[in-house]
């Protein structure tokens, strides 16, 4: 059987989904959208499945998360739904539940957190709730492991014997039960055509949403029928469509936790997060604190945890590639082949391992910070300023992370509600100078700008991010016209992270990177390798001036000359750079034989700041491509590189000929 695991962000799912399916996981993207969709066998159980779906708020088509969800319910008919509920914030969380209840699905409740509830002297009367909802209630803590076999117990059982709530309605008077009634009883038959219950399919309608509207193909005479249902509905309860359906749930559950649930106060966790956020989310404080924070995450994995981890693996895979090398030679291998093999082949995945330690560090970090609450304070506390061009709190963090890598921040977009935050977030983050560009700017700055070395390379950055923010304004007024999603974040207590929700991050992000982007690295790597190697009638050649990759600088040279480089040795780097932001540092030393004479004698101070402005901007490297491939789609991945490489044309070219007029 299948169940379906649904509930609010914050609520414990995760930790829940893990306890119960182990090692037993798979991770992949529903069919047709980028959200990730988990899946595992559950343990004792090994023909039982259980779907970890996206945490939601309600099943309204908002954002792709309550669209996959719905429609996995709606049509992947799943056996049952355990339904995750905070029982610590029980009255919110239980409005998800009743729009899952009129599903009329097999489905058993979850209450979590049961012992935070008990160790604040709280109770709640299970039973009691059980007969006012219509379905079964299993208190648990997911956390302890406690009360999870009698969960999966009542789970099949309800499954086995297709236990459907015993009740939907959940008004039983009033203007809302009227129309919601009456809107039943018309859309009935379209309803059973599609396989819908007609209660869930009214108050889709009641809401005004418009899939809903769609799919149940209603004749202009039913539409009207209902339009004017729900307008007298509004006249009478004095408020509009969506306020008056929520007030109804609202009713319902406020009635139900004043019969069932036992408070004695504030928790001592809400008290502990009360005086944590008086500086946190502080009015001046708060931004401070936030920076401070990120500044000692970046820290950890740039420099002690991820750089350091990196190097070693770095040398050893170095090690290892010279190992291989020496036993080609010494078996007389071809030298094409034994080049493909070292250079072409070993070096990609050479390439690829190095990410893994800055991405599993930087996300052993970021998931300590989400599971404690942090973040949604951040995104809570950035979320005025950042609707000023167009995206909402949440795309702070892969924004700040794409300064240490772009290829984690692509990951880390994942997290966004809707396609459409989530492109425009992608699409920022290159301008974000991520740390493999730094060996650029500081062997230009100290070969051009030797007494003005910090001035130029902090304008990188501040100009990396005034540039960001004004391309995120023109998609904004062109492209992406649409405002961003409404913004719902909980803000949970403070607790502290589960070290086995953390781990298992850490490795998912890791393996996922390796499948999805090692294929696309290593064919670039193959690629750039075979021109290289060759020239255009596919004979080896032993200068690089002489290969396909030389010929395609030259021809590249004609459109950089207008930015003030215009020397095939130059386009060749910005081609190799493509790799890798590193290769472009290495490309010139081999091209110039590495002497700082020359790189000037390539640049003067002028075209050098030109150069530097294209590298800050162009396109991101071959890695962060395959990954936004992995995320978007190809188009966006294409469309990323060819805006990305044209803005930064331009901007250069500005600078270039402003400058030129001064001089």
């Amino acid at each position: 059987m299948t169940f379906a695991l649904a509930g609010n962000q914050n609520s414990g799912k995760t930790t829940l989904f893990n306890h119960l399916t182990g090692s037993n996981q798979h991770v992949g993207n529903f069919p047709g959208v980028t959200v990730e969709r988990k899946s595992g066998g559950i343990i004792g159980h090994k023909d039982d499945v259980l779907v970890d779906l996206p945490g939601i708020y309600s099943l309204s088509p908002y954002s792709s998360e309550e669209i996959v969800t719905r429609d996995f319910l709606i049509k992947g008919k799943p056996d049952g739904i355990i339904n995750i509920v905070d029982a610590t914030n029980i009255e919110r969380n239980l409005y998800l539940t009743l729009q899952l209840i009129e599903l009329r699905m097999p489905i058993v409740l979850a209450l979590n957190m049961m012992d935070e509830v008990r160790a604040n002297h709280g109770s709640i009367d299970t039973e009691r709730l059980s007969e006012r909802l219509g379905i079964p209630v299993v208190p648990i803590s997911a956390a302890k492991k406690e009360g999870l076999s009698e969960l999966v117990s009542q789970a099949k059982a309800a499954a086995e014997r297709r236990a459907l709530p015993t009740r939907i309605d959940f008004c039983s008077a009033g203007p809302v039960h009227r129309t919601i009634h009456a809107i039943s009883h018309l859309i009935e038959d379209h309803a059973l055509r599609i396989n819908v219950p007609e209660r869930f399919a009214a108050t889709k309608l009641v809401e005004g949403d418009a899939p809903m509207m769609d799919a149940l193909m209603l004749s202009e005479n039913e539409k009207d029928m209902i339009e004017h249902a729900v307008k007298e509905m509004e006249d009478e309860a004095g408020t509009d469509r969506e306020a008056a359906l929520a007030d109804m749930r609202y009713a319902f559950i406020e009635e139900a936790c004043k019969a069932c649930v036992t408070r004695v106060g504030e928790s001592k966790e809400y008290r502990r997060s009360v005086r944590i956020d008086s500086l946190l989310t502080h009015k001046y404080l708060a931004i401070p604190a936030f920076l401070a924070v990120m500044l000692i995450v970046f820290w950890l994995t740039f420099d002690v945890v991820g750089g350091n981890l990196s190097g070693l693996l770095g040398a050893g895979v170095d090690a290892f590639i010279g190992a291989v090398d020496a036993s080609l030679i010494n078996f007389g291998l071809n030298p094409v082949m034994r080049s493909f093999l070292v250079e072409g082949v070993l070096s990609g995945v050479g390439a690829v391992l190095g990410f893994i330690p800055i991405i599993v560090s930087l996300f052993f970090f970021l998931s300590i910070l989400e599971d404690s609450g942090y973040m949604a304070r951040v995104a809570f506390v950035m979320d005025k300023p950042m609707r000023k061009i167009g995206l909402s709190g949440r795309s702070l963090a892969p924004l700040l992370i794409g300064f240490g890598c772009s290829v984690p921040a692509v990951m880390a977009a994942r997290t966004l509600s809707g396609r459409r935050d989530r492109r425009l977030t992608v699409l920022l983050i290159p301008f974000m100078s991520c740390s493999a560009k730094l060996p650029v700017y500081a062997l230009f700055t100290a070969a051009f700008f030797p007494r003005y070395q910090a001035l130029v390379m902090i304008s990188l950055y501040v100009g990396g991010i005034l540039l960001g923010v004004l391309s995120a304004y023109i998609a904004r007024k062109t492209v992406f016209k649409d405002a961003p999603l409404p913004f719902v974040m909980e803000l949970p207590n403070y607790r502290f992270p589960s070290v086995k929700t953390v781990l298992r991050l850490m490795w998912d992000k890791a393996a996922d990177f390796l499948r999805r982007a090692l294929t696309v690295i290593l064919t670039a790597t193959v690629i750039i390798w075979f021109l290289q190697s060759f020239d255009a009638r596919l004979n080896t050649v032993a200068d690089g001036s002489g290969s396909m990759l030389a010929s395609v600088g030259r021809r590249a040279a004609v459109i950089f000359r207008p930015l003030g480089f215009g020397d095939w040795r130059v386009s060749t780097s910005i081609i190799t750079g493509f790799m890798a932001k590193e290769a472009v540092i290495s490309t010139l030393a081999v091209l110039t034989g590495g002497a700082a004479a020359g790189l000037q004698s390539l640049f003067s101070p002028l075209s050098a700041l030109s150069f530097l402005l294209f590298t800050l901007l162009y396109t991101p490297c071959v890695a962060a491509v395959g990954v936004i491939k992995r995320e978007l789609g190809t188009l966006s991945a294409m469309i990323t590189v060819l805006y990305q490489t044209g803005f930064a044309w331009a901007a250069a070219f500005i600078v270039y000929r402003v400058g030129m007029m001064f001089i």
